[in-house]
């Protein structure tokens, strides 16, 4: 039997625990130390391993728990997370408010105004009071389950206290502060890791990572902005502003109710001047119409509501000198010219260099070094030059000259017909290993967790890998890695068993990671769809290969390149060997041979009734059809529900058999 007063002192210290977290982290105003809080935490963490029947999981010692997550589960949302249509003027958000006048025939509506933060939409689902699942927003449709790293971001409640709600969603904004950034990247920086370029990607990226521990060492933060529930009605966003303060969910102050669009102008106004003093980055202002029940006679257009846009704050400028122009070169071989910077501060971080694009760019804005330029963060992310400001120009100034040689690797450059860019053609140019290599473990194809630029940068230099397949090997080398500075046995031990779990990766990963021109991800998927094995694609012609559909000229005389090369053979030939996946797994079929669907091309638009896009495209390749994203002639049907667009304009114009949900269903005999 557990104590009464044990029992008492737990709960008693979880209370105080959640209190302390919430006067911190939402409301910024702690009335304990952090010695205070840390031996409340101590205690109840000592308590719950005494007691391990009192171990609840929203009790505040779980928020960092649990072993590293291997794989992140879909999760379906019961209310689509619509994205918003996007204005960048004035005159644009007239237009907004006179669509939602004429569909509200003139009765009278109010808005509501909030930031639009720069940072990732999250959607918390909590049963009984408890946050039980926490997801990305995905595609609007279906997301991430990242409940165990948003777990880790103290301004959440992991449980709510309340007589009024017990199971209700909430959705809102993961983010950085400004300050929590730059933190981050100095560490990087005295790591010698690669620099992240803005908050936003390095807050997604942090989601996704599979160590809750690495997540919660980055203090993200969170602010809410929405709530549904079946056991209240809400009649307005600013019902559901106070529900959240009142539950203890971090709002942000600066909202505001507006009387008609003049308001929402004034407001607009106020925050784009105050956007800079604000801790955490801003790109504009989102209006919503205030009542729920206008919001449901306004309802919405494909993935975005009619009541409701975002004001985009124009992209932050800065004058800077242009020290010097220099080249990278890309895993194939592309220059890219780029602008060195007398480092200036714009939009929440210091920005040292910009792209120059290619060398075309150059020529057309007449960029020389020893330029005074305006430079601009496009979308608040990739510095880029805009002009030169040409009345501080030298008068010993002089056009830029393009190199005729690589600059790694000294090789003549080349330029093909009809590009803009520059190549170098040394496929052994150290750059271009490195490059390769860096795509190859990258997120998007065989995830090797731990194998960053630095490391692979030392491992190449020490010269334990010269080319990919050479990953596989580094096993061999265990016990010399880890005498190596800056490693120890357990990250050796990590980036070993990351790389053993990359043999798992599917064939179109693979196909993906070997960084042949032209190939992204969808490339990839249709390839390995439509010949199902590296043999039957190494061995197909060009011809064969541009036969299949959206594999055009380019992509065909790339892939065909890239395997009559006896070096690319020998990688695959080692790969083989280690143990990657060069096969596509076989769909299992879903009945009889369907001949009116199998190795037909279907398009799908609008909005359909029955289906979700992801369910008609899943049903359309169990019977061996193919789904496209443009319609063309080679298309043989387009599935069309409410609201479709051009697609179906497209279809009617080439003549394609245009279906509704009743003929697909005829056609799949269901």
């Amino acid at each position: 039997m557990i104590p009464s007063e044990t029992i008492k002192k737990v709960q008693t210290l979880k209370d105080k625990i959640t209190e302390a977290d919430y006067k911190y982290y939402t409301l910024a105003s702690p009335d304990i130390d952090d010695y205070k809080y840390d031996m409340m935490l101590k205690e109840l963490g000592e308590l719950e391993k005494k007691y391990p029947e009192l171990l609840t999981e929203d009790s505040p010692t779980q928020r960092v728990s649990g072993e590293p997550t291997k794989t992140f589960k879909t999760v379906q949302h019961k209310i689509p997370m619509l994205s918003l249509s996007n204005s960048y003027n004035f005159d644009e958000l007239i237009e907004f408010d006179k669509r939602v006048k004429n569909i509200l025939e003139n009765r009278k509506y109010e808005y509501v105004c909030e930031l639009k933060f720069d940072g990732i939409a999250i959607s918390l689902i909590y049963k009984d009071s408890k946050l039980i699942t926490a997801a990305t927003r995905g595609d609007g449709l279906k997301g991430d389950d990242v409940t165990q790293n948003i777990k880790t971001v103290r301004s959440i409640p992991l449980s709510v206290k309340t007589s009024t709600i017990n199971n209700f969603e909430v959705r809102g904004e993961i983010f950085f502060k400004k300050d929590e950034f730059i933190r981050i990247n100095e560490e990087q920086e005295l790591k010698g890791e690669k620099i992240f370029a803005n908050a936003r990607n390095t807050a997604a990226g942090s989601l996704k990572l599979k160590d809750s521990r690495i997540v919660a060492g980055r203090t993200l933060n969170f602010f809410s902005y929405f709530l549904y529930s079946d056991d209240v009605v809400l009649k307005s966003q600013l019902e559901s502003f106070r529900l959240l303060e009142e539950l203890k969910f971090p709002v942000n102050k600066h909202y505001k109710k507006a009387g008609n669009i003049e308001e929402v102008k004034i407001f607009c106004d106020k925050i784009e001047i105050l956007r800079d003093e604000l801790p955490y980055e801003i790109d504009g202002v989102v209006i919503k119409v205030n009542s729920v029940q206008e919001q449901e006679m306004l309802g919405s257009v494909s993935r975005s509501p009619r009541w409701a846009v975002a004001y985009k704050f124009k992209a932050k400028e800065a004058e800077t000198k242009l020290k010097n122009i220099f080249c990278q070169v890309g895993r194939i071989g592309t220059i890219t010219p780029v602008a060195d910077l007398q480092p200036v501060f714009l939009a929440g971080s210091t920005i040292s260099r910009a792209t120059l694009h290619n060398f075309d760019e150059i020529e057309r804005k007449d960029i020389r070094i020893g330029d005074y330029v305006k430079i601009e963060k496009g979308g608040d992310v990739i510095p880029k030059v805009l002009s030169v400001i040409k009345e501080r120009r030298s008068r010993d100034s002089k056009p830029y000259k393009i190199p005729d040689k690589c600059p790694v690797c000294s090789t003549k450059l080349e330029k093909p017909e009809e590009e803009v860019y520059y190549y170098c053609p040394n496929y052994n140019c150290p750059a271009q290993i490195q490059g390769r290599i860096e795509h190859f473990v990258h997120r998007n194809a065989m995830e090797i967790e731990g194998l960053g630029e630095s490391i692979i940068d030392i491992f190449l230099e020490k010269g334990y890998i010269k080319n990919y397949a050479d990953i596989y090997d580094l096993k061999d080398h265990k016990d010399e890695l880890k005498t190596l500075e800056r490693f120890g046995e357990k990250s050796i031990e990590n980036i070993l068993n990351a790389i053993e779990e990359s043999k798992n990766k599917p064939f179109d990963k693979v196909l993906f990671a070997l960084g042949i021109r032209h190939i992204g991800e969808r490339t990839a998927k249709i390839l390995s769809t439509n010949f199902g094995s590296i043999d039957n694609i190494s061995g197909a012609s060009e011809e064969e290969i541009q036969s299949v559909h959206e594999i055009g000229p380019k992509i065909a005389q790339s892939v065909a390149k890239f395997f009559k090369d006896k070096k690319n053979a020998e990688l695959i030939s080692k790969l083989k060997k280690a143990g990657l996946k060069f096969e596509a797994e076989k769909k299992k079929s879903a009945g009889k041979i369907n001949d009116k669907i199998n190795n037909k091309t279907f398009v799908l638009t609008g909005t359909l009734e029955k289906y979700k896009r992801d369910d008609a495209q899943r049903i359309i390749e169990e019977f061996g059809g193919r789904v496209s994203s443009s319609v063309s002639k080679k298309t043989d049907y387009v599935l069309a529900g409410a609201e479709a667009g051009s697609k179906l304009d497209k279809a009617n114009e080439l003549g394609v058999k245009v279906l509704d949900e009743k003929e697909f269903e005829s056609l799949i005999e269901l």
